[in-house]
């Protein structure tokens, strides 16, 4: 057998591989989702099992998949008491945190609004709770992180959006040369 078969045949499987692979990755937006068709195991089957659920008071269900932090986005899947799809919303986008009213809005509508937020902190000394949401925003080149203080009654009292502390941006050829 020649080389030449047993690199066609790697690149083949290889190619099944990455094939698999790149679906895998492109399900997790609920692409292939239809409200009012699709059902409550197809949420399932295209984005696995919900990070958290929560029950509204009209009967619906919110299945939450937050994809935090490198994702940068926090999908919920509202559910009718039917089992039926109602809406499958990317929740963490400048519409929803223009929402949310310094000394006014609660712990429980940020997360009815945004979703679970990325690794929540408490501060005793300041006496805040803190909410990390890490996001995107159409027309900046970089990531966001939306931060949330709340005091302990649980209203919001501070709100910050700056570039995320974490990115690190791929080397564009600007290392150290000249060897």
């Amino acid at each position: 057998m020649g080389f030449a078969p047993l690199l066609r045949g790697v690149a083949r499987r290889a190619g099944g591989f990455l094939f698999l692979a790149l679906a895998a990755c492109a399900s997790n937006d609920g692409r292939g989702l239809v409200p009012g068709q699709s059902r409550e195991q197809d949420v399932q089957a295209i984005m696995g099992k919900p990070a958290e659920t929560q029950a509204l008071p009209n009967g619906e269900t919110v299945y939450w998949y937050p994809q935090l932090p490198w994702g940068h986005v926090s999908y919920a899947a509202r559910i009718a008491p039917d089992g039926r799809l109602v809406a499958f919303e990317q929740r963490l986008t400048e519409n929803n945190i223009s929402k949310i009213v310094r000394g006014q809005t609660t712990t429980k509508e940020v997360h009815d609004l945004l979703g679970p937020a990325w690794q929540p902190q408490r501060y005793p000394n300041l006496e805040r709770d803190v909410w990390t949401y890490p996001m995107r925003l159409p027309g900046h080149a970089l990531p966001k992180w939306y931060v949330l203080q709340f005091s302990y009654d649980g209203i919001v009292r501070e709100t910050y959006l700056f570039d995320d502390p974490q990115f690190v941006p791929m080397d564009r050829g600007g290392g150290r040369s000249g060897f």
